[in-house]
Formats: structure tokens, sequence, C-alpha cells
């Protein structure tokens, strides 16, 4: 036992020394030269390399932090009581009994990323909804005031114009449909207060509805977003925005790692619009629906849920007038198949008003196709 001990101790002895040999000569250079080593890539499944994470993001975000602005509004909230703040009020309600209402301001942090040089800014709807006074404040702490150009509550976004002549550094555009789950995205803003301020994550998953509205489209990032976050562009590598920072998931009012970013490519279909007119008009035709439920596939004895059953119609509205009636389930529009409910909503919105479609449903068994000329979707009262 003894003698296999001794044994055991000098092959134990020479792997730990041709270890630090591997290490120091063929490995390990940098442990002598003191330069950083890079880990070569991994390999999966059929011989796939998987690429590093990098090393930083300081260079892009050097090149695109001048087209990020900080964003911050005045809002008059009319509120009632607290006496002492104006002599003439307190007199009012001491002696006449009169409760004045009175206007406080309330002041809002947000962020946007200029989209031309000439000062149009693209951000959040809610940033900018009900402000009196907006102030841009850019990278080089220059500061300017902005007016509201076109907002879209539907989609929460609006347009800005910086109100001076400077041409200005512009945020590149990409492409948000070529996003993939697992690219590295990075954020820049305002959160709370916190001007320019960088942070970077993943794409964890796009196409999310989260409730805020028909057109839910939303990509889901863990790259930190906090209040003051919203507006502001989400990057990717390249130094394109991608997407626009919107809402995040807490329970607690801060970042728990569930962001939400409006693809930019909804934006880029809408800005032409917003800027020549203010607002978005989107094709409409005149339905309520609901999603197809396992128990009503059953029902109307489909192996699927595809499509988009009508749960109600609007009166002498363009899908009413065609023909399609309570109960149908609506499986094309325009020769695209519905393969989820909430696609309809969004194929319609983005067809010019007036334009005749084929919308191709399922009734009694049989698919009919049916032609309906598209009115404008009724613009959401502004407040």
């Amino acid at each position: 036992m003894k003698a296999i001990g001794t044994l055991l101790k000098g092959i134990g002895g020479l792997a730990l020394f041709l270890g630090l040999v591997y290490l120091l000569y063929f490995g390990g250079q940098d442990l002598i030269t003191g330069s950083p080593s890079r880990a070569a890539p991994a390999l999966v499944g059929g011989g796939t390399a998987i690429t590093a994470r990098p090393d930083s993001f300081a260079e892009m975000v050097d090149a695109v932090k001048p087209a990020v602005v900080n964003i911050s509004t005045t809002e008059a909230i009319r509120a009632r009581g607290s006496r002492g703040a104006d002599p003439f009020r307190e007199f009012l309600e001491r002696y006449f009994g009169e409760d004045v209402p009175r206007e406080e301001p309330r002041h809002n942090l947000g962020s946007g990323f200029i989209v031309e040089p000439d000062g149009y800014v693209l951000t959040n709807n809610h940033v900018i909804e009900n402000a009196r006074t907006i102030m841009v404040r850019l990278s080089d702490e220059e500061e300017y005031e902005a007016r509201v150009v076109g907002r879209d509550p539907r989609t929460d976004l609006a347009l800005l114009k910086i109100q001076t002549r400077r041409t200005f550094s512009v945020g590149r555009l990409g492409d948000s449909d070529s996003l993939r789950v697992g690219d590295w995205v990075v954020a820049i803003g305002n959160p709370f207060g916190l001007e320019q301020t960088v942070t970077a994550g993943i794409v964890s998953a796009k196409g999310r509805v989260i409730g805020a509205g028909p057109y839910d489209d939303f990509i889901q990032t863990d790259a930190p977003i906090n209040p003051g976050n919203s507006g502001g562009p989400l990057f990717n590598t390249r130094g394109e925005v991608v997407g626009i920072n919107t809402a995040i998931f807490s329970q607690t009012g801060g970042s728990i790692g569930i962001g939400f970013a409006t693809p930019i490519n909804i934006a880029k279909e809408l800005l032409p619009q917003l800027k020549a007119k203010g607002r978005v008009s989107r094709g409409w035709l005149g339905v309520a629906i609901a999603p197809i439920t396992p128990e009503l596939a059953k029902k109307l004895k489909r192996e699927g849920r595809e499509g988009a059953l009508v749960a109600e119609l609007v009166p002498k509205g363009p899908a009413a007038q065609a023909g399609v009636r309570v109960g149908d389930v609506i499986v094309a529009f325009q020769g695209k198949v519905i393969r989820r409910a909430d696609e309809l909503p969004r194929l319609t919105a983005k067809m010019p008003v007036g334009t005749e479609v084929e919308v191709k449903v399922l009734r009694d068994g049989r698919e009919r196709t049916l032609k309906v000329k598209l009115a404008e979707l009724p613009q959401r009262p502004q407040r």
C-alpha cells in the first residue's frame, strides 16, 4: 500500500508539472507577457462556432452617443387645497368657502434619439403627453426646447422637433426583423435622471404581446431599463437602432431584467405620416376579434387554432357591408394566412385607407372569400 501511495504521488507530481509547462508554454504566454488572453470560440452540436462576448462596447457607444438625447418635460397638474402658497387663494377659501383649483408643475424624464440632421427626435408618446414644455439635452450638454410634431398613442410613439437651426448627429436605423434571440443589444438613456447611461444585455424574445394595445409586437431584452429610459434607443452591436425602449415588467419600479422595446421597423413605417400630418392613418375592418381556443377549435371541428374569430361587427362597418358575419373565422387576409388572432390588426393597419382587400373566412365548415374596402380606423380621442 505504501509503495502504491508513493507511485501515485509521483504520477500526481508529474501531471502537475506537465500541466504548468502546458499553461506557460503552449496556452499561457499571456501569463508571461501580461497581455490579455482571448478564448477560442467554443464548438457546439455539428461544430458551429459560438463567438465570444465582446470585450467592450466602448467604440460603438462613443460613435452613437451624440444621437441620443435626454428629455425633460413640465406638465401642469390641476390640484386643490394646500393653503398658504398663495395669499389671494387663501383669502377666497377662508372667507368665501371656495376650494380654488391651482396648477402645480410636474416634471417628467425620458429619452429619445435624433433621426434627421435638422433635429427631428423620436421618443415615446407617454414621455411627452400633456407636456407644456419639452427640453432636449444632448451628450455635449447643450440644451434646446422642442415641440411635438406628431404622435401615435396606439404604438406609443412621438416625433419632436428641436427648435434650432443646428445640424445634429443622427442615429442609424437598423432592421429589427433581422434580430435573433440571443443577440447582444445596448440601451442608452436617462434612467432616474442619470444622463447618458449605457446598459447592455441580449434579446430575450421577439413578438411579445404585453397587453399595451392591438399592435403589440415587442422585443424583450434583459438590458437593464428603468424609469427615464423610455423613448431611448436600443442598439445592435453595429451601432444601429433596432428598438425604442418603452416598458418594463417590475413589481418594484426598477429593472429586474425584463424590458420591452418597440421594433424600429414599426417606427420606420410610421415616421413619414407623423412628420407629414402629425398622426397615423390606418386601415380598418370594423370587427372585434378573439383567439381560437382549444374548446372553440373542437366546436368548429378544426384540428388547428389558426385564424381570428369574429366576435363582434361594427354596424355598417367595412366588414359588415362586405358580408362578414359574427362567428366567422378569418383565416387569411390579402393572401396571408392568419396564424394568430393578434396578427390581423397589424396587417390591417398597414394597408392604406380605401384599399380593397380579400378576406378569407371559414363559415359552416366552408371557406369563402369576401372583398372588403378598408375604411380609416377612428382616431382615439386625444387627451
